[in-house]
């Protein structure tokens, strides 16, 4: 009998801490699944703030994700989320473990968080098993993988939101999963610089035989530093007034390494961050209605 999916994403994070150039096959080999199942659980931990991305082999970008005994809100809601969403729950096995795990949660929450969640709205659970996208980021992904291991070149037809259908020739740099969705990073020789693409939104994807040179100003770890999530652009200074339930969220959590918080005495919050381009921020903004 196989691990179940819990016990192998440990197991994927324990080999990830102790190797280094594991493709999708090679993990595959050793949990003993498909590498469908593997694209499925980097998703399922990608989800779950762990910060993995594929250059040469998968790899942390950092061990320090684990919480502190000391939760904020945002901390908090995120494992309730997570325990909420396991199958597990629903076992007789489990069940009474799984309640038990969250009492300890709960015994490490400070007064203050324990108040300011009484008054975010409720979230549903998520299913750590599927994404909108998975398959078909399955379908092109071992061939990226290939493509970055060996240095070669990828001719694609990507369909871009600003310039629809177009061809690409593209050397991949490196694979990531932000915002609910695999993306690669490459030089754009059509741009002639490096862009951000959406693996969902390849039409067609062929390995050429041509190489290409590896530059150096392309690091994973710091490619999107400056960056609201994925994409780009000129730094932006951004200034929110926040009020209401949404104002006690930004408050008590972290949304950008750069930004600053200001509490006013009734209740409101300012929030000011610099960014790289405004068009995912401003989908941020808007979700929180008037009280943004």
């Amino acid at each position: 009998m196989g691990m179940t999916k819990y016990d192998r994403l440990f197991h994927i994070l324990n080999l990830l801490r102790s190797r280094r150039n594991l493709n999708a096959q090679r993990l595959a080999e050793e949990c003993g699944v498909t590498e469908r199942s593997i694209y499925r659980d980097i998703i399922a931990l990608s989800e779950l703030n762990v910060p993995i991305y594929y250059d040469n082999g998968y790899k942390l970008a950092s061990d320090n994700f684990l919480p502190p005994l000391n939760f904020s809100l945002d901390e908090y809601r995120l494992l309730k989320i997570a325990l909420d969403s396991s199958p597990l729950v629903a076992t007789d096995k489990y069940q009474e473990v799984c309640k038990s795990v969250q009492a300890k949660i709960e015994a490490c929450l400070s007064d203050q968080v324990r108040k300011d969640n009484r008054f975010v709205p409720r979230t549903t659970h998520v299913d750590l098993g599927a994404t909108v996208d998975e398959d078909h980021a399955a379908d092109h992904y071992s061939l990226i993988e290939k493509a970055i291991t060996s240095c070669r070149r990828l001719k694609m037809s990507y369909n871009s939101i600003a310039s629809g259908l177009t061809e690409r020739l593209v050397d991949p740099y490196f694979i990531v999963f932000k915002g609910r969705a695999f993306y690669f990073v490459g030089w754009c020789h059509r741009r002639e610089e490096f862009r951000t693409f959406r693996t969902d939104r390849i039409v067609d994807l062929a390995l050429t035989d041509e190489t290409f040179i590896r530059r150096d100003d392309a690091d994973p770890e710091t490619y999107f530093d400056g960056s609201w999530s994925v994409f780009g652009g000129d730094p932006v200074e951004v200034k929110v007034r926040f009020t209401g339930a949404a104002a006690k969220v930004i408050a008590t959590g972290r949304h950008h390494p750069d930004e600053v918080i200001e509490v006013a005495a009734d209740g409101s919050v300012s929030y000011t961050v610099v960014t790289r381009g405004v068009e995912e921020i401003q989908r941020w903004i808007l979700g929180f209605g008037d009280e943004a």
